[in-house]
Parts: structure tokens; C-alpha cells; sequence
């Protein structure tokens, strides 16, 4: 474009004084190097572009103001800039023969369809990579708890009841994988709306000569959208936005749950540290869980806003209707609200305190290796549905005199099975039943580690 400028030679004062300042803006935009994406160098190019394809000074200035306006929608101007812009509006007024309802911010602004969309794309789009920043953040947090804690063992559980012993590790595991799949939606979703729709008008179009693929290209979009009715009226990019975000929150909610529960009295894994909890009012013993609670409460107001969204848009005709302005209220919402939860959520969960051994005898205490005594005397020949009936009758049990089933001495197995014998202790022990499931996505040592090696793969690549 510079040596196309450079090189053109003006026909009168009005052309030469336009060469200069077009020169002199792209010019700056040269000098600032890399930045090929700041506001002024996207300018610089489209104004010159612009210029170069037809030197009609009016037309040059209505396609400057069209993209200052997508700009100024997001308030990225200063009152000194719009007022400069404001005299070259009534200069071309004056050497067109155009009426300022024409070309006045106002009046661009107020239509809505090109220029906010465009707008809001752009935004969304950037929210995207945010929201994808903190879940990184989070992912981060869970990775080294991980790693931390691959011999740390707890119970799992299903139905809310101790079902088998698994790691803290393998655990938090599972939450990796709920906001690796969340950072997937939204990278699926940034591809479908990273199309530019600037250049579709109210909704046929426009008559200035642009060139919609360069323009995209410049602003960091994958290409123009191909059908300028659909670009005026489309919201699926915010549907499918706040459904993703939505389902953050719940990943985030079922989180929060888990550690209001294990934050209870009755089960003491967690200390919570002060600065995300608080005490009661009246009862001074009280240390309650505030950010999970809050978290798991506000996921029902990003809940809302899909559903708003979704109602709003289910019966409206071709193209742009007032009623989708409705979208951008909800959807900031959403958004600083998700990006408000996983903030302060990961806050929590990295000075969170785990109580090592009350998670291990949690699991020894509710009889989740009861299912490994059953695997034991399928090894030593008897069929599951018999040795299912043994270990129920060694479990009430153990229940009636109030022990565990490391507790049990080998006579009281032998007196309900005499096919035990002492390897039974080795087999129901809780870090052996751990480490016996070593099957990729299992609990065991082996397994967990490999997996780590993965995640630590992934965040390093995504």
C-alpha cells in the first residue's frame, strides 16, 4: 500500500493532501512494527485500501467512518478524536451535497445491525479467549494437586455412599477432564464465530466499495460471512456461547457441592482457608464454605440467560428485530460471572487444605474394599454370586461389632468362608486395591502417573 500511495501522483490539492495523510497513517502504522492488530493500524490499512481502490474522497471518509463507528460502539475513542472526526463529517456534508443524517455517529450507531453486530462478535469472541484463560488457570491448579496427590486415599463414592477406594489424585482427575472438554467447546465454538460480518448493512449488503475479505483478514477473522441477512440476524454464536458457559457452571457447581460436603463436620477432608470462608454471625464455632456456595448458587443466572436467550430468539422472522438487542445484557452477565466463579474458585482450590488421613480412614471405615474381598475369593475359585453373599454377610458383620474389615481377625473369616486365608489382609489392604487397578483411567499409581504425563501435555500445547 505504500508504494502504491507513494507512487500515485494527486490530480489536484485536495488529492495531495489526502496522499499525505493517508501516507502519514500508514506511515505510524509501519512503525509500530508487529501491532498489526491495534485499532489504529487496522484503520490505517482499511482507510488506505479504501483509497487506493477509489479515490473518491467522500466515499474514502463514509468507509473510515463506518469502521471508526464498529469502534466507537465499544467506546475505544477519546471526546478530542470523535470531535476531529466530527469536522471531517461536515466537510464531506459540504463537498457531497449529503445531509448529516447520512453520516453522523448517531445515525450508524443507532442501526444496529452491521455495526453491533460486528461489535459484539469481536467482544464475544475475545471473552472467549478469556473465559479459556482462567479455565487454563484452573486446570493448572487441579494438575498439581494431582500430582500431589496420587497416593492420597480416599474414598469414592456413588449414590453419596463410600463405594471403593480411589486417590485424591484420581479425584480431581475426573474435574480435569469436565474443563478440558469446557476449553474444547469453546475453542469449536471461536471457530464458528470468527467470521466477520462488517460490510452486511441493515441486511443486503452495501453499495461502498469494500473489500469484505481484506477487511476480515485484518481484524484477525477466518473470512466474511457469506449471506448478509443471516450475518444482521444470527445469535447462535451467543446461544452457543452461554450453553458453553453454562455448562462451566455446572462442572464448577458439582465442584462447589463436593466441598460444601467435605467441608461438613461429618466428613473433615478440607480445610478451607480463611480468606474464602467465613464464620456465622451467632454460632462463633461456624467456618462455612462462602465462594463455594456462592459459585453453586450463581450458576442459575447463567442458566437464565440461555433460556432468556433461547425464548427471545424462537420467533423472530428474517432479518435484524429490535428484540435481539436483549442479547448483549444477558450475555455480559454470563460472562463476568463465569469469569468472577472461576477466578475466586481457583483462589480456593489452590490454598485449599486436604486432610490426608481422614480421607484414608473415611475409606477404610465405609467398607470400600469390599468389593476387593469379593474379587479375593473369585481368585481362589468361588463364583462371584457366591462370593458376592460371603462379603454381605462379613459386612453386617463387621457392622454389628462396630469394626472394619481389616479389623477382623482370620478365625472370624474363616467361621463365614474357610476359604480365607492370611493373604486376605494383603489383598483388602487400601493402598493395594488402589494400586491393582492400573488401567489407563484407573486409580492406580502407574496409570495416574501416565495420565498426569498427558494433562501436563496439553496445557503445554493449548
Amino acid at each position: 500500500l505504500l508504494r502504491q500511495i507513494r507512487e500515485y501522483r494527486p490530480y489536484n490539492e485536495q488529492e495531495e493532501r489526502d496522499k499525505e495523510i493517508i501516507l502519514s497513517m500508514l506511515t505510524e502504522a509501519e512503525r509500530m512494527g508487529e501491532d498489526i492488530f491495534s485499532r489504529e493500524n487496522r484503520m490505517a490499512h482499511m482507510t488506505a485500501s479504501a483509497w487506493v481502490v477509489n479515490r473518491d474522497r467522500t466515499k474514502v471518509l463514509l468507509a473510515y467512518h463506518n469502521i471508526y463507528n464498529s469502534w466507537a460502539w465499544l467506546g475505544g475513542h477519546t471526546d478530542g478524536e470523535r470531535n476531529l472526526l466530527s469536522v471531517a463529517v461536515r466537510e464531506v456534508c459540504e463537498e457531497s451535497g449529503l445531509t448529516p443524517a447520512h453520516v453522523r455517529p448517531a445515525w450508524l450507531i443507532s442501526q444496529k445491525g452491521d455495526l453491533s453486530q460486528g461489535s459484539a462478535g469481536d467482544i464475544f469472541s475475545l471473552e472467549v479467549l478469556a473465559v479459556d484463560g482462567l479455565l487454563k488457570e484452573l486446570l493448572t491448579t487441579i494438575l498439581h494437586i494431582m500430582e500431589e496427590n496420587t497416593e492420597t486415599i480416599m474414598p469414592g463414592f456413588t449414590h453419596l455412599q463410600k463405594a471403593q477406594p480411589i486417590t485424591l489424585a484420581h479425584h480431581m482427575g475426573a474435574y480435569f477432564e469436565m474443563f478440558r472438554r469446557d476449553r474444547g467447546r469453546l475453542a469449536d465454538i471461536y471457530k464458528r464465530m470468527n467470521y466477520c460480518p462488517l460490510g452486511s448493512g441493515a441486511l443486503a449488503g452495501t453499495t461502498y466499495p469494500l473489500d469484505r475479505a481484506y477487511t476480515a483478514e485484518l481484524l484477525g477473522f477466518d473470512g466474511p460471512t457469506l449471506n448478509s441477512m443471516d450475518s444482521v440476524s444470527d445469535r447462535d454464536y451467543v446461544i452457543e456461547l452461554l450453553s458453553a458457559l453454562s455448562t462451566i457452571m455446572m462442572h464448577l457447581s458439582r465442584f462447589s457441592e463436593e466441598i460444601i460436603i467435605w467441608n461438613t463436620n461429618e466428613y473433615q477432608f478440607v480445610d478451607i482457608d480463611d480468606a474464602y470462608s467465613t464464620g456465622s454471625s451467632i454460632m462463633p464455632q461456624k467456618k462455612n464454605p462462602d465462594i463455594a456456595e456462592l459459585v453453586r448458587g450463581k450458576t442459575g443466572r447463567v442458566y437464565a440467560a440461555l433460556m432468556s436467550m433461547l425464548t427471545t430468539m424462537k420467533g423472530i422472522p428474517l432479518a435484524y428485530n429490535k428484540d435481539m438487542q436483549e442479547d448483549k445484557e444477558l450475555t455480559f452477565d454470563a460472562i463476568d460471572t463465569v469469569k468472577g466463579c472461576l477466578a475466586l474458585f481457583n483462589g480456593m482450590l489452590s490454598t485449599m487444605r486436604f486432610k490426608k488421613d481422614r480421607m484414608e480412614n473415611s475409606a477404610k471405615n465405609g467398607f470400600t474394599n469390599a468389593t476387593d474381598a469379593a474379587d479375593y475369593l473369585v481368585g481362589k475359585g468361588v463364583p462371584f454370586r457366591d462370593a458376592h453373599g460371603i462379603v454381605g454377610r462379613l459386612v453386617l458383620y463387621c457392622i454389628d461389632k462396630g469394626i472394619s474389615l481389616d479389623d477382623m481377625k482370620l478365625e472370624e473369616y474363616k467361621a463365614i468362608s474357610p476359604v480365607f486365608e492370611d493373604d486376605i489382609y494383603d489383598a483388602i489392604s487400601m493402598k493395594n486395591c488402589v494400586e491393582r487397578r492400573n488401567t489407563i483411567g484407573a486409580p492406580g499409581a502407574d496409570a495416574m502417573q501416565a495420565v498426569i504425563e498427558q494433562n501436563k501435555k496439553y496445557l503445554q500445547e493449548n
